[in-house]
C-alpha cells in the first residue's frame, strides 16, 4: 500500500471508478448519447449567449441560477401538465451532482440508501462517496417493478432515501405512478425518482405526484433527449423545502455563467431539440425487432438504449463487437450487453456486426 492510499478513506481504497471506455472507433453506442449533434442555428444561438455572458466574467454568477430555474420550470409544467414554479425545481452541473448533492444532504454517515438493481450504478457509488450505506434489492427476473414488491422492501429497510429509476438504466424498464406511489406510502425518507430518459418514455412522469408529497423528489437531465451531454446540465423539481437544503450543501456559485447561459438558450428551443427524440425511439424499435428476429433476448425499452443477451460470455461479444469498428457497453451483468440507438447508419453497422458475431460463435 502506498503512502497516498494509506491516507485514503478505508472505504474507497480498492475502488474503480466510474467511466465508460472513451475509444476512436466507427460506431459508439455505449454511453446513450443522443446521435444528433445540435443545428447550426442551435449552435449559434449558444454561442451568442455564451458570447454575452462572457463579457461579465469577472462577476460571479446568479448563485440561485433563477432564470435557468424559472426557464426549466416552465418546459417541466408544458411536458408533464404539472404547474411548477422556480422554487420548486434546482438546477447543477449534471443529473448525477443533483444526486450528490441529496445524498450530502439527506443520505452521509449513519445513513442508509436503496435502491432497486440492476440500475444506475452511480447512485450506488455516490451513496459510497459521501458514506452512506447502500442497501441493494432485487428485480424480477424481467427487470420490472411491482408496486407490491416495491412497498414491501421499503416496508422492511426503512431507508433514508430510496432511488427509483424510470426508464431504468441499463434494462431500460419504466416505472407505472403506482410504483412510486406504493414507495412512497412505504417510505419514511425521500422517494428519488430519477427521470433521465423521460423524454424518450410514453408513460407519465412522476412529477404529477408532488402535489401533497413533500419526500418526493424528480431528478431530470438535459443530456439525452436535449443532446446537451457537453454541457453538463441536470435539474430536480420537488417541494421548496427540498430545494432550500440542497443550498446547504451547494458549492458556491456551483453553476457557471456559462453553462446557465448555453442551458437557457438551449431551452428556447426545446421544440426543435426535442424533434430529434422520434428519430432515436424508432431507431430503438428497430433495434429491439431486428435483435429478436437474430433470436436475442431482448428486453422491451422506453430508453434510447436497449439491454439485449442470451450469452454464456458477454465480455467476449462486447470484444467481437469492438473488433468490428461498434462500442457497446459491458455494464456488469451476467449475459447481457447494452446499446445506444444511434443514427440509421450506426444501428446498421452495429445489427451487421450482430449477425456477424453471432454466426461465428454459434454457427
Amino acid at each position: 500500500m502506498t503512502e497516498i492510499e494509506s491516507l485514503l478513506r478505508e472505504d474507497l481504497r480498492g475502488q474503480s471508478p466510474y467511466g465508460a471506455p472513451q475509444l476512436d472507433v466507427p460506431v459508439r453506442l455505449n454511453t446513450n448519447e443522443n446521435p444528433h449533434p445540435p443545428s447550426a442555428a442551435l449552435a449559434a444561438d449558444i454561442g451568442a449567449a455564451v458570447a454575452e455572458a462572457a463579457a461579465d466574467l469577472n462577476r460571479y454568477p446568479d448563485r440561485e441560477a433563477h432564470a435557468l430555474r424559472c426557464d426549466l420550470a416552465a418546459y417541466l409544467a408544458a411536458r408533464t401538465g404539472q404547474p411548477l414554479t422556480s422554487s420548486e425545481v434546482w438546477a447543477a452541473n449534471g443529473s448525477n451532482e443533483i444526486l450528490q448533492q441529496l445524498l450530502q444532504a439527506f443520505g452521509g454517515p449513519g445513513r442508509t440508501a436503496l435502491g432497486f438493481e440492476p440500475s444506475y450504478s452511480m447512485h450506488r457509488l455516490i451513496a459510497l462517496g459521501t458514506s452512506t450505506a447502500w442497501t441493494p434489492a432485487h428485480r424480477e427476473a424481467d427487470f420490472t417493478l411491482s408496486a407490491g414488491h416495491a412497498a414491501a422492501v421499503v416496508a422492511e429497510a426503512r431507508p433514508d432515501v430510496t432511488f427509483l429509476c424510470s426508464p431504468n438504466n441499463p434494462t431500460g424498464t419504466a416505472l407505472d405512478l403506482d410504483v412510486v406511489e406504493a414507495a412512497y406510502e412505504a417510505a419514511q425518507g425521500l422517494v428519488v425518482v430519477d427521470e433521465a430518459y423521460a423524454e424518450f418514455s410514453s408513460r407519465p412522469s412522476a412529477v404529477a405526484l408532488l402535489p401533497g408529497r413533500p419526500r418526493l423528489v424528480v431528478t431530470r437531465t438535459m443530456s439525452k433527449a436535449f443532446a446537451f451531454a457537453g454541457a453538463r446540465v441536470g435539474y430536480l423539481a420537488a417541494d421548496p423545502a427540498v430545494v432550500d437544503a440542497l443550498r446547504l450543501v451547494r458549492l458556491p456559485y456551483h453553476l457557471s455563467a456559462l453553462t446557465q447561459a448555453a442551458a437557457r438558450a438551449a431551452l428556447a428551443r426545446s421544440g426543435e431539440l426535442l424533434a430529434g427524440v422520434d428519430d432515436v425511439k424508432a431507431q430503438r424499435d428497430r433495434i429491439v425487432a431486428e435483435l429478436r428476429g437474430l433470436g436475442l433476448t431482448v428486453i422491451d425499452s422506453d430508453a434510447n438504449f436497449v439491454l439485449f443477451g442470451g450469452f454464456p460470455d458477454q465480455a467476449r461479444v462486447w470484444q467481437e463487437l469492438l473488433d468490428r469498428g461498434v462500442l457497446v457497453r459491458d455494464v456488469g451483468l451476467a449475459g447481457w450487453l447494452r446499446v445506444t440507438a444511434g443514427t440509421d447508419r450506426e444501428v446498421t453497422a452495429f445489427l451487421d456486426a450482430v449477425a456477424q458475431v453471432k454466426k461465428e460463435i454459434n454457427p
